[in-house]
């Protein structure tokens, strides 16, 4: 085993790293549209994790670039009846959010016009909608996964977990799977709810969002992650961290990627769970990473007053620290990727834009409140929750 560490120097971090990967893509290239406007063929970002192997990275984006983002502004808002740390998703035109007075929210993404929106039976907290063959998943705290008609908002099935839900749904070949603070991670009938199978690992919730590649399911619990048969919920491999894990395992390039309250980011064998390095920061690590063309980019942040943080890079192979970039405040924010510039928000009232190859500052924009939500990056357009109740769309 190779662990190569570096205790960043600022007290709290929200640490971007660079590992080795190749990211994969699901959606079709948009051709370029004038300023200001959305692409003429549209890309799709249908889940928290953009696409359901977790890389969080839009390859197709051609408007926005470290040339043209230094000239994002504010096209909408909509200001919802509570706060939110939901991720959009944006498919086919529309922006789809959950928001904590439990509301799923459907925005028109040009304009920002309402469209419908869908009362659950508790708080929508960090669980992010997916969408797929026309339909809403997401949990609520109310315990339930509900699938959604995605043009009216009406309710197809629902399925009772038995505690509330923070996990964001992977739909993959029909299944959707999804976590509850139950201890279980569900699969489920994409079309009628039925569940396929269950998995129970360590006792505590499970918050993180699985990732799915190659047939197997990786998901985390307590201090472990786990590697599962898709199809059968089979436990494949485990790996048991030295601290509990929040964040959601991002996989690219047959390695698995996660960070942990024991302060390192980890790189796993997806293959056996072997460990392949470890890195050391200086806080805990809530963002779960994305990757993009051998980088991966995470943020971490401890609770010591004041807050502040560190925006890094890691080598793969050795992960060394090629550079860092210090904020103010924590990260609980998962980044985004597209085009060179990497995407942010941040307890400090701000969402921020980073050059990708250097980390310096290209943009930020400051909120009302906490941008505890992940951004999400297509067609020309930035689209993040805040906690000042409000859902922000920007574009040049």
């Amino acid at each position: 085993m190779r662990y190569a560490s570096a205790r960043l120097v600022l007290q709290a971090a929200i640490l971007v790293s660079l590992f080795t990967s190749i990211a994969q893509s699901q959606t079709t290239t948009a051709a370029p549209a004038p300023q200001g406007s959305l692409t003429t063929t549209q890309v799709n970002w249908p889940q928290f994790h953009f696409t359901f192997n977790g890389t969080r990275r839009n390859s197709n984006e051609t408007v926005l670039n470290a040339q043209t983002v230094p000239g994002l502004k504010v096209k909408w808002t909509y200001t919802m009846g509570a706060y939110s740390v939901s991720a959009p998703a944006i498919v086919n035109g529309v922006v789809y959010v959950g928001s904590n007075d439990g509301y799923v929210h459907a925005f028109k993404a040009s304009t920002g016009a309402k469209l419908w929106k869908y009362k659950t039976g508790s708080y929508i907290n960090y669980s992010s909608p997916a969408v797929a063959n026309g339909i809403v998943y997401i949990g609520s705290w109310d315990a339930h996964v509900y699938a959604l008609n995605a043009s009216t908002g009406a309710k197809i099935w629902s399925f009772k977990t038995g505690n509330y839900i923070d996990s964001s749904p992977a739909v993959v070949n029909g299944i959707v799977y999804i976590g509850s603070a139950d201890s279980n991670l569900y699969a489920l009938n994409a079309k009628t709810g039925a569940k396929i199978w269950s998995f129970s690992g360590s006792p505590g919730p499970v918050n993180s969002s699985p990732t799915v590649v190659n047939g197997i399911v990786y998901s985390t619990s307590g201090y472990n992650l786990y590697a599962l048969n898709a199809t059968t919920g089979a436990k494949l491999w485990s790996f048991t961290a030295a601290g509990v894990v929040d964040d959601s395992p991002t996989v690219a390039n047959g390695v698995v990627f996660f960070g942990s309250d024991d302060f390192y980011v980890h790189a796993i064998a997806a293959s056996n769970g072997t460990e392949l390095w470890r890195f050391q920061t200086n806080g805990y690590l809530y963002s779960t990473p994305a990757v993009a063309k051998g980088i991966v980019y995470i943020g971490s942040n401890t609770f010591h007053t004041p807050e502040t943080g560190t925006f890094g890079e890691l080598n793969a192979q050795t992960g060394t620290e090629i550079w860092h970039y210090g904020t103010a405040s924590g990260e609980t924010s998962s980044p985004a990727v597209a085009n060179g510039v990497v995407y942010i928000g941040s307890d400090g009232y701000s969402v921020s834009a980073l050059k990708a190859s250097t980390g310096s500052l290209l943009w930020t924009y400051q909120t009302g409140n906490y941008v505890d939500g992940s951004p999400s990056v297509v067609n020309g357009r930035v689209f993040v929750a805040a906690e000042d109740h409000k859902i922000y769309s920007f574009g040049l």
